[in-house]
């Protein structure tokens, strides 16, 4: 009765032990694929083409090196193999075309053009062991040599170390294999293509290296200077945030806790004043919530939570922006046609615009023109909204400006917003001594179709709504 050999017993339980062969094969074939691979895929792709306005002499001149030598080595080599080595005229012509008109290869894909030289060469060196009673070097000609040198700078240029050193073996291990075969015919040629190919290679591998080496160390100094300018950057708006925290977002509320409690502090006060410190201290309030979202935009480095996404002031708003002008004394006549009201949700970009260039166009009334008659009003022409605020001469006798001069900031910021968003915007002084400004802002910002807004509110879907009132009486005097 036969007994099975007792199988491996795994090590402390775990699964058995591969053999050392099997790793061994293992190893093999990973690096003989590796070979294959790097072999077959360049390293790099083919030289991009010269920008506009580059020079081109440098992209140019491995072209017409390369076309001179092919130019000089292809009847050469042709003429050598028929006259000095005997070969026949038509296989001379055929290695003559395989050997050196690859060469025009090399500039873009010099891998591809070492799988045609390299084996035209050695179906060559045997085709010369074919002929006898030849002196000739053996088994590499003359114009071999050169082309593969030059070869070898192109590959040395473009692949990477583990590709040129494949390369370099092949070479020399079919220069070794030729030794073998006829000793006496080999008078050296082998060993000076293996030791002056690995020159090239060295030499052309070490450039690209050093090239490799420059252009990570530019793309390291272009993040760093990008980083200093954001960190720059930060902190700048940094430094204006606490401005504007320890100085306006102070005296803000320092003003609502006032008018908050005036009513409380001052007896019998009127109904009508006590309601206006109401008002006084509800505009302060939302200042501050506007200023608290400033100072968050300000401190943001653009990454997690982003102010900009909270809820913005749009062209349901604009009715209040004209209700605190009139009580700031000032008459203001205020027209939003039915279309515009019917219209449906615009992009925020271009409700916020909006709604940004009546509060800055009322706000500079208040400032530098006191008591003028005011007309502000909202028009659909087509795909575009239109904006326009006109304040007349102030009447006489007017009113002390509460600003003589400004810094042109808030004009500057109405045209900075009607870029971003496509629009143009017409701002000036009216020959009777008013001010008049006047934007058209596209209805889709920034490629949203017009008409899907019209489609929408078509539907039905939810409308913005803008309470329309009657135009209010200007006050007396």
């Amino acid at each position: 009765m036969s007994t099975a050999p007792p199988s491996p017993v795994p090590p402390s339980g775990g699964e058995p032990r591969t053999p050392p062969w099997q790793r061994a094969r293992a190893a093999a074939l990973r690096v003989l694929r590796d070979v294959v691979h790097d072999l077959t895929t360049p390293a790099e792709p083919p030289p991009a083409r010269p920008a506009p306005g580059e020079r081109r002499w440098p992209h140019r001149l491995p072209y017409f090196l390369l076309g001179v030598l092919t130019a000089i080595l292809l009847p050469v080599t042709g003429t050598v193999l028929t006259n000095n080595y005997g070969l026949h005229p038509a296989a001379s012509g055929v290695l003559a075309v395989t050997q050196v008109t690859p060469l025009l290869l090399t500039v873009r894909r010099p891998l591809q053009a070492w799988w045609i030289i390299f084996p035209a060469d050695v179906v060559g060196g045997f085709a010369l062991l074919a002929v006898p009673g030849q002196e000739q070097p053996w088994p590499w000609t003359p114009m071999v040599i050169i082309g593969y040198l030059a070869l070898a700078l192109a590959l040395g240029l473009r692949e990477g170390r583990r590709t040129l050193v494949t390369v370099w073996l092949l070479s020399g291990a079919v220069g070794a294999l030729f030794e073998l075969v006829s000793q006496d015919r080999s008078d050296g040629s082998p060993v000076l293509l293996f030791v002056l190919g690995g020159i090239m290679l060295l030499i052309g591998g070490t450039v690209r290296e050093r090239r490799d080496a420059q252009r990570r160390l530019a793309e390291v100094e272009t993040i760093s200077e990008a980083e200093r300018a954001r960190r720059t950057l930060l902190e700048e708006r940094a430094r204006i945030a606490r401005e504007l925290h320890d100085v306006v977002a102070h005296h803000m509320s320092v003003i609502t806790v006032q008018a908050d409690s005036a009513p409380y502090r001052i007896e019998e006060l009127p109904p009508q004043a006590r309601e206006e410190f109401g008002t006084i201290a509800a505009m302060a309030r939302e200042s501050l919530t506007e200023m608290r979202r400033l100072l968050g935009v300000l401190r943001s480095d653009g990454a997690g939570n982003d102010p900009e996404r909270m809820p913005q002031p749009g062209l349901s708003r604009v009715p209040q922006l004209v209700e605190a002008t009139l009580r700031a004394g000032v008459p203001v006549e205020w027209e939003i046609p039915e279309a515009v009201s019917r219209l449906g949700p615009l992009p925020q970009a271009v409700e916020l615009s909006a709604y940004r260039i009546v509060q800055e166009a009322l706000a500079n009334v208040v400032r530098h023109a006191p008591g003028a008659p005011t007309h502000v009003s909202l028009t659909t022409t087509g795909s575009h909204l239109g904006v326009l605020v006109i304040n007349y001469a102030p009447p006489e006798p007017a009113s002390v400006p509460l600003e003589t001069a400004g810094t042109g900031h808030g004009l500057v910021g109405m045209r900075e917003r009607v870029r971003l968003v496509g629009g143009t915007v017409d701002i000036g002084p009216l020959p009777d001594g008013g001010f008049r400004v006047a934007a058209r802002l596209p209805l889709s910002a920034h490629g949203a179709g017009a008409e899907s807004g019209s489609d929408r509110s078509a539907a039905g879907p939810e409308e913005v709504e803008i309470p329309r009132t009657p135009s209010p009486p200007a006050p007396d005097g």
